[in-house]
């Protein structure tokens, strides 16, 4: 066969893709490179993330907690209103308690007794690293997934709820989910926190900080005489679990809110004013339920 002939038929055959065999192999190929580019995408991807939570926070799980937070606002709200408007047996232990300390106590033992975990129950506020959060009952995973949560004093024995005497501790991550305790290192002496609870608005002042093993949490956060005092703890350092970086804070200011306020009182007959201000409701109740009764209008 002529050369010139064979170069012809090589030619054309490149043009048309090739033998056969390279045919046959090109959708494999191109497989491959889409699984490559794939691949390489998802990793610039996973690099993107890593460089975004050391710099600033991690995007996915802050894009859900800050929808969490929310919903929890809302429903902090209502909590809020709920407990504004008591039943009338714990207005009258509240008007015997005179101390506002007892009273914000007593109320604080029945928000712990009737929480939720997961639930929302007050609002942590560190002004010095600009955090403020809805506070959650609890401190299991899918508690802190939310925001800042209190221990519990059934997991952590010694530990009491914000506006008991005794220790008060909350957790919180520092790298993910909204990353509420990021910068609690950051916190020195005499820096303020605020936690406030649908009874009373209460003030610590931070004293120090230290970072322990996992295993040394409930020593280092366990009830220990004196006034009452907030733990702050969190993972440290940053992305590793090794450690827990715990912010000792005592107690400075109290302020009651909603129905821990001091409900004035006058006896009367023995008795206290709420009897007399029923007593003297009743014959107008009486009054409007014969107004609106069919029968009374017939009459």
């Amino acid at each position: 066969m002529p050369v010139n002939r064979r170069i012809g038929r090589r030619r054309r055959r490149s043009r048309r893709g090739g033998t056969g065999r390279h045919r046959t192999r090109s959708p494999r190929l191109r497989a491959a490179r889409l699984l490559a580019w794939t691949l390489v995408l998802l990793g610039v991807l996973a690099l993107a993330d890593v460089a975004t939570a050391m710099v600033w926070q991690e995007p996915v799980t802050a894009l859900i907690a800050t929808f969490e937070q929310q919903g929890l606002q809302a429903q902090l709200k209502r909590v809020q209103t709920e407990s504004e408007a008591p039943s009338l047996q714990v207005r009258l232990t509240l008007a015997r308690l005179r101390d506002q300390r007892l009273r914000v106590a007593y109320l604080a033992r029945r928000m712990q007794a009737s929480a939720r975990a997961g639930s929302a129950i007050g609002r942590i506020q560190i002004p010095a690293i600009r955090a403020s959060f809805v506070l959650i009952d609890g401190t299991g995973t899918s508690e802190l997934e939310l925001g800042p949560g209190v221990y519990s004093d059934v997991s952590y024995p010694g530990v009491s709820f914000p506006g008991e005497s005794g220790t008060t501790a909350i957790a919180g991550h520092r790298t993910t989910w909204l990353e509420p305790f990021r910068d609690i290192n950051e916190l020195r002496r005499g820096d303020r926190i605020i936690v406030t609870m649908p009874y009373a608005k209460l003030t610590y002042s931070v004293l120090s900080q230290k970072a322990v093993l996992p295993t040394d949490v409930r020593a280092a956060i366990a009830g220990v005489p004196g006034p009452p005092r907030l733990v702050l703890s969190a993972c440290t350092p940053p992305f590793s679990a090794e450690k827990r970086l715990l912010v000792y804070a005592r107690l400075t200011a109290t302020r009651p809110r909603g129905a821990a306020l001091r409900v004035r009182t006058r006896p009367v007959g023995g008795m206290l004013s709420v009897f007399a201000d029923a007593a003297q409701a009743l014959p107008a109740i009486g009054a409007r339920s014969r107004r609106a009764s069919p029968a009374a209008r017939r009459s």
